[in-house]
């Protein structure tokens, strides 16, 4: 039968992701709006943007924490183009993502000294295959392959390179080896249901020590440089962002950063995000139609959650079409490059209730396609 009880939140979507449960923009603090963000108040809510991230993912003493433009996408080139090129370089990727800085490495940065380790949809590279003296590059959480890096064991404390990670979709939702990243990256639409258009780039002392004592050959456009005559731009770690950043944005992140404190901090938001995952692992384990994309259960990503259906390609579609139209979930088809499939995001602000409400509506839509 047609299910009657309806997801109180039908958004779904991997990015930008769902807002905080309770939302409301009428309640952002907007003092800042229409003053500079070079005023005493503008530096000071944006040094407050940076100081609070730090606090609530209890980033090791020395870790610096910036905005910088374009999303994680920016964030993330900022540090390749800023940073590769010293050392040879591992890239591991097995999914669009992190196939893209494995492009713009090869074909961009043109590096002759790298290596490059890929896997299909639903599996891991070797990551054992990493050379502690040579800088690696890879995301923690595939976002568009549901398949996430377990944990950070294949990563040496004694490392001579420079780990970069892209961590738009974990950062928030798991617990993250401080210690064995050098560069994080994350946006905030994302995990916290944040406005798009603005990136975090996190920071190891390691980090700031490479881009104080290298000058990569290429040059480098105003919005990617972060040193000036050989020593860090401390100012873009402490409010004074390099380029203008959108205040409304920055007061939608800090409401989002407020509510992170609510739910009891950084534990609180990967708890919700397990319990949410446990919802749709259960539903799989029940039925024998509906699979996790990702291969084994320790890879298997708890934000993005990638799942196959024993359907074609055009059936699988058209589940999708099915639950939009009765408005029950929005966004939730496979990325276009990834295997047709479901993508539902489970990360913190999505409630359980919700995607409990959710599973019951997955299974008629297939019935409702297959005819039975």
């Amino acid at each position: 039968m047609k299910p009657t009880a309806r997801p109180a939140n039908p958004n779904f979507s991997s990015g930008p992701c769902s807002k905080r449960p309770g939302y409301d923009v009428s309640a952002l603090a907007l003092e800042t709006l229409g003053r500079s963000h070079r005023s005493a108040l503008g530096k000071a809510v944006l040094e407050r943007a940076c100081t609070q991230t730090a606090e609530l993912l209890g980033l090791p003493d020395g870790y610096r924490v910036g905005i910088v433009p374009a999303s994680d996408t920016g964030a993330f080139e900022m540090a390749m183009w800023s940073l590769l090129g010293q050392r040879p370089v591992d890239v591991f990727s097995w999914e669009s993502f992190g196939q893209g800085w494995a492009t713009d490495i090869r074909q961009q940065l043109k590096l002759e000294d790298a290596r490059f380790f890929s896997a299909g949809y639903g599996e891991l590279p070797d990551l054992g295959q990493a050379d502690p003296s040579h800088d690696v590059v890879f995301t923690w959480n595939g976002t568009t392959s549901g398949v996430r890096v377990p944990d950070g064991d294949w990563i040496r404390d004694d490392r001579e390179g420079l780990t970069l990670c892209d961590a738009t979709s974990a950062v928030f939702a798991m617990d993250l080896p401080w210690h064995k990243l050098d560069v994080v990256t994350f946006s905030w639409q994302k995990v916290l249901g944040g406005e798009g258009a603005h990136g975090m780039l996190i920071l190891s002392p390691r980090a700031v020590e490479r881009l104080e004592s290298w000058t990569p050959p290429w040059p480098l456009p105003k919005i990617f440089r972060l040193t000036k005559g050989g020593k860090l731009i401390e100012g873009v770690f402490r409010g004074a962002t390099i380029n203008t950043p959108s205040m409304l944005a920055v007061a939608d992140y800090l409401d989002a950063l407020n509510w992170v404190e609510g739910v009891g901090g950084l534990a609180g938001t990967v708890a919700r995000t397990r319990r949410n995952f446990e919802v749709v692992r259960a539903f799989v384990e029940d039925h024998d139609w509906i699979h996790f994309l990702a291969r084994e259960p320790a890879t298997c990503s708890p934000t993005s959650v990638c799942l196959s259906l024993d359907l074609e390609p055009e059936q699988v579609k058209a589940v999708v079409t099915r639950l939009a139209e009765e408005g029950v979930a929005f966004d939730i088809g496979a990325y276009r490059d990834a295997p047709p499939g479901l993508r539902l995001w489970c990360g913190a602000t999505v409630e359980s209730s919700d995607l409990e409400r959710l599973m019951p509506w997955i299974d008629w839509a297939r019935r409702e396609v297959t005819g039975g």
